[in-house]
């Protein structure tokens, strides 16, 4: 066995714990709030239970094949040899799975999130870019049965998006989607070059762990809130009332501005949902940048100036640079039915550094 005594010790603990909290499940004396944190922590625990179980079967079974091997029976000695091949084989993944299993959870993986596109260098072809990643996420969110929310939307007229806003809600949203923050470089002819020359425009996306009120307290006083006329592209009144709302988090110099809505109170309510996810990312960056000093590289650092990925169309391709992953199906990933061809080796990636830096 591979794995540490220390290691191998802290497994027994965890299986011990595990028997510990199905004896005090059983009592009925278990008051509901008591029944609630006990069972999370049960649940939590069963999937490394099963693994620590499939593990020391593998070995016992191991460890029995190679006390036939001294038998005088050549085929039995055959056939034990080529068990032995086979559990050679699946104890190492049988390790591997109980150490990513061991590796401490990003808290905010099982969170909602809000998605926030925007057009960045390149002008109209960038906002048009920026409304295909929308919808690419939009597609993508149907795929996976999560509800995706419009939360505001800032147009140019002729199609694009200046910037867009969504909250999508499901299982796992975050844990899959947290990657994608970052700069999106896109490079094909615009439709409106004649030349036939091929442009680089890009959109920024940035995915944050939607918050709730107890995750962040947000003072009163620390708020700067104004209220306008909505407008809409080119700046057309699109309501004759003051429903638009603007929220400056002082502190922080944080500015959301909501007017999707034609009512002042969801558009506030809109807008502080989006601030209190700004705040809470920003608090987690912080702690995650803390953690991960030692280390060389971050897959997932979030930054939002990072170039992270190029959509080249003449090409067919679609490009990640943090893990020099190349797909040809540009068609397929737009439409979201590959993203996950993506998304898959970047939470792999995530993985394997951070079982490099806890070894």
């Amino acid at each position: 066995m591979s794995l540490t005594p220390g290691l191998s010790q802290r497994l027994d603990k965890l299986a011990a714990r595990h028997t510990e909290l199905s004896a005090q499940l059983a009592d009925p004396g278990l008051s509901g709030g008591d029944i609630a944190r006990l069972s999370k922590e049960y649940s939590d625990l069963t999937p490394m239970v099963e693994g620590i179980a499939a593990l020391r079967k593998a070995e016992t079974e191991r460890a029995e094949l190679q006390g036939l091997l001294a038998a005088d029976d050549a085929e039995m000695r055959d056939l034990a040899q080529g068990e032995i091949a086979q559990l050679d084989d699946k104890i190492p993944e049988l390790e591997q799975r109980i150490k990513l299993l061991l590796l401490p959870k990003d808290e905010a993986d099982e969170r909602n999130a809000i998605l926030e596109v925007r057009a960045g260098t390149g002008g109209e072809e960038a906002a048009l870019f920026a409304a295909e990643l929308f919808r690419m996420y939009q597609r993508y969110a149907a795929l996976k049965g999560w509800k995706f929310e419009l939360m505001d939307l800032s147009e140019t007229g002729i199609g694009g998006f200046k910037e867009a806003i969504a909250a999508i809600t499901g299982r796992g949203v975050f844990e899959r989607l947290k990657f994608e923050s970052g700069v999106h470089r896109v490079q094909r002819v615009p439709e409106t070059e004649g030349s036939g020359r091929v442009h680089t425009s890009a959109a920024t996306v940035a995915v944050l762990p939607e918050a709730e009120e107890v995750d962040i307290k947000i003072d009163d006083k620390d708020l700067r809130i104004d209220v306008f006329r909505s407008s809409g592209p080119g700046g057309q009144s699109v309501n004759t009332t003051d429903s638009a709302v603007r929220i400056t988090h002082i502190p922080s110099g944080i500015v959301v501005s909501q007017q999707d809505e034609k009512s002042q109170h969801k558009n506030k309510a809109k807008a502080m949902k989006v601030l209190r996810a700004r705040l809470y990312e920003r608090e987690r960056q912080q702690k995650m940048a803390q953690r991960a000093a030692s280390r060389k590289s971050q897959v997932g650092s979030g930054d939002r100036s990072e170039r992270i990925r190029t959509y080249n169309f003449p090409q067919g391709r679609v490009s990640d640079h943090r893990i020099n992953l190349t797909l040809y199906k540009i068609d397929k990933v737009m439409m979201g039915e590959a993203l996950d061809e993506i998304i898959d080796p970047l939470i792999a990636e995530d993985q394997a550094e951070r079982l490099a830096a806890e070894e």
